[in-house]
């Protein structure tokens, strides 16, 4: 690559570099570097401006918004049939394109929408939503992870942060799409056909939007089009015109989705050229915060930003005239050797990783960096924590929409060992940011909660018996309650709850019924079922108050396939116990029992008599389960299956024992003292493992035992299956007395 001079004024110009080649797809800052050794700062006719590529250069253009105007990034030209509905002034407000005084008022109020505080309030619910993608195409191993997941993600955080149903998404990509297009037509040529074709699709989105924006006036909400809409002068009016309004969410939905999506197809690539630095991100997560700070340093998203000269002025020794463009090219910057050493390693181990230009600098830093740097990490540490085996395709095929200014990538195919899925499932627990699409009280203290997407799509399959953790607010932290489902298991979009108010307990079923209204936003995790309806010739059910609900979907399966069944249902009185509208069907296989009325429900009566191939089912309060349990003494192994509500008591008249936990597959010994137990000697020794309950009643941290024998204290394994020794649950259960080792299967 040589410089070139023309003859008409010693203008600095570089041959062979293109936006449109190859190398610069494949790698902007690589290509740049070669054009920076040559001429720092040169004329790039395709581009209409000069092009400065020296991190010390781009800092004085950034920093001087009196000589360096931002006016110019919206010079786009609007058709003349749209000068009414979109006015040629109306582009260059964007928030991009404006200076002080304007530029610090419209980012003022836009700021508020994008507080650090309230994007790491988001990060929880981006998570959840990252999950759901990946739970669609997960099991395919392979695919084009730009569409399948990055732009699929960024485009529902999007949605989340501007409160947008899902109806409204076609809108919203069509705005995000086409902006872009908008923008570059601006500095490269382009036909007029294509020019209108942008802009009929852009209006017609924005037409749309501003509908939304005349809706939210005066909302107190704190969505971004809300915060956007009912901001106000001094004198009381509106501080945005609906117009204004509708291009600044534009600029942001689409600065806000294709950027991020870049940044973590480009992690992807990066981390595949580092396998070092992607096992070192699984296993310290923290350290996806550097991974995409790395990315973004060595590759921006925005290769380049500009400005327009107000005046004569001289950079890197050549003269630029007032009114010339200038095209500060970030990825030069970030990666100058004048300031960084090494500046084309991937190195997440930086002293200052944030030491960057990505997001530019001054008073255009990018408005939405705040939730670029949330979802970019949390997006990456789902998609490897679920898939730690995915790679990009070889070679890589250089599939970008022909944007100079901002190389978009459309597809990035990569593969994957669908083994991971089984693996995620051992060692991730799943969850689904839900709403609660009806709530009603089904009798006396007890709620029922129908659950859905807010899409309307199916959720994960789950059989009679199963329970969801669900998600809640609490006083000092989160809480984590379990629940079981209480529809019908044919029934795929939608999940029920029943949840009893309890005045002592420790506060998550006064949560549900205090925060969890129609139309609140719910996590919750994917259905696990310890509760399950074994196939038998005849079943008992046995239900106390709320423990009424996993039994309901097992009388729907015993309906569906014709086997015999009855139901014993207790409780203080017929006010306080739920369903009963839902099981006057079954009158004649049910038998009430208000204590009120009859007193309690005489178990040794029913269940005092063994009965060949018959299995109990029986959930309620504890002392129920205990004449439960007293009742079938007599009968064969395993014919009682029980689901308490609480860990069932365990009595001990030795003190435990310390021992030793060794992990099969890294080979790593942990001492277990006498005090803790496994979960919590695993989690001291930075080997988290998942949980939930911690009590031995959800089976979350269920795991096989390799060696060894287990002293069983969960209320989940049948007495076979703990005479099995197959597997334990590490929050509560132990190694057994003289067993000085136990070795797991993680």
């Amino acid at each position: 690559m040589t410089t070139q001079h023309d003859a008409t004024g010693g203008c600095p110009v570089t041959r062979g570099f293109d936006v449109m080649s190859e190398a610069y797809y494949r790698d902007p800052a690589l290509h740049l570097a070669a054009a920076r050794e040559d001429a720092p700062v040169f004329f790039y006719e395709p581009l209409h401006g000069w092009v400065v590529t020296r991190r010390e250069d781009a800092l004085r253009v950034l920093g001087d918004w009196k000589a360096f105007s931002s006016e110019a990034n919206t010079a786009a030209r609007v058709p003349e049939k749209y000068h009414d509905t979109y006015p040629p002034e109306l582009i260059s407000s964007m928030i991009v394109g404006q200076d002080p005084p304007r530029h610090t008022e419209t980012r003022k109020i836009a700021q508020r929408g994008f507080l650090k505080e309230r994007m790491e309030r988001l990060q929880p619910e981006i998570e959840a939503r990252a999950h759901r993608i990946i739970d669609r195409f997960e099991n395919s191993g392979s695919g084009n992870i730009v569409e399948d997941y990055c732009l699929e993600l960024t485009t529902q955080t999007i949605m989340a942060l501007l409160d947008l149903g899902y109806d409204q998404e076609q809108m919203l990509r069509q705005v995000r799409d086409d902006l872009f297009s908008v923008l570059s037509s601006a500095h490269a040529d382009i036909t007029e056909d294509a020019r209108l074709e942008i802009w009929d699709r852009f209006v017609a989105a924005n037409l749309e939007l501003r509908e939304i924006i005349e809706a939210r006036r005066g909302s107190e909400a704190d969505d971004l089009i809300s915060v956007l809409a009912s901001a106000r002068d001094a004198d009381g009016s509106w501080a945005l015109d609906t117009a204004r309004i509708g291009l600044h969410v534009a600029e942001l939905a689409a600065a806000g989705t294709d950027t991020t999506a870049q940044a973590m197809a480009n992690a992807i690539l990066f981390l595949a050229r580092s396998p070092e630095t992607l096992q070192e991100a699984i296993a310290e997560p923290e350290l996806w915060q550097r991974v995409f700070e790395e990315t973004v340093r060595r590759r921006p998203s925005s290769t380049f930003t500009s400005r327009r000269a107000t005046a004569d002025v001289e950079i890197g020794g050549v003269r630029i005239a007032a009114g010339e463009m200038i095209h500060v090219a970030l990825s030069s910057a970030n990666t100058d050797p004048a300031h960084h050493d090494r500046p084309f390693e991937f190195d997440i181990h930086r002293p200052d990783p944030t030491d960057h230009l990505a997001f530019s600098t001054g008073r255009h830093t990018c408005l939405g960096n705040p939730l670029a740097r949330v979802q970019g990490p949390t997006g990456l540490k789902a998609l490897f924590q679920r898939l730690p085996s995915l790679r990009p395709d070889e070679p890589v095929e250089l599939d970008f929409r022909p944007t100079a200014l901002v190389p978009i990538r459309r597809s990035l195919q990569v593969s994957w060992d669908t083994a991971d899925v089984q693996r995620s499932k051992e060692r991730t627990v799943r969850t689904l940011n839900l709403e609660v699409l009806e709530r009603a009280e089904v009798s006396d203290g007890v709620i029922a909660l129908t659950l859905g997407h807010p899409d309307g799509g199916e959720l994960p399959r789950w059989k009679a018996g199963a329970h969801i953790d669900v998600h809640l607010p609490g006083a000092e932290e989160p809480l984590v309650r379990q629940y079981s489902l209480a529809s019908d298991a044919d029934q795929r979009t939608t999940y029920r709850i029943g949840v009893l108010r309890e005045p002592d307990g420790r506060g998550g079923s006064a949560a549900v019924h205090d925060t969890l209204l129609p139309g609140s936003a719910v996590t919750v995790s994917w259905p696990r079922n310890n509760f399950r309806l074994t196939p038998a010739s005849r079943y008992v059910f046995v239900a106390g108050g709320i423990g009424i609900t996993p039994i309901l979907p097992m009388i729907a399966e015993a309906e569906r396939a014709g086997i015999e069944w009855e139901l014993v249902y207790g409780g203080r009185s017929r006010a306080s116990m739920a369903f009963l509208d839902e099981l006057a069907a079954h009158d004649r296989r049910m038998t009430l029992v208000p204590q009120d009325e009859c007193g309690l429900i005489d178990v040794p009566g029913l269940l005092g008599t063994s009965r060949d191939d018959c299995l109990v089912y029986a959930c309620g309060p504890e002392p129920l389960l205990r004449a439960v349990e007293e009742a079938m003494s007599g009968w064969p192994k395993d014919s009682l299956r029980l689901e308490r509500f609480a860990p069932k008591a365990v009595e001990r008249t030795e003190p435990d024992s310390p021992f030793q936990v060794e992990l099969a597959e890294s080979g790593t010994v942990v001492d277990v003292g006498a005090e803790e137990t496994i979960l919590d000697a695993l989690e001291r020794s930075g080997l988290p493992a998942i949980s939930s309950c911690k009590t031995g009643t959800c089976g979350t941290c269920e795991t096989r035992i390799v060696s060894g024998r287990a002293d069983h204290r969960d209320s989940i394994l049948t007495p076979s299956e703990q005479e099995a020794d197959e597997t334990m649950m590490i929050c509560v259960s132990r190694a057994a007395d003289g067993c000085a080792r136990i070795v797991l299967d993680r």
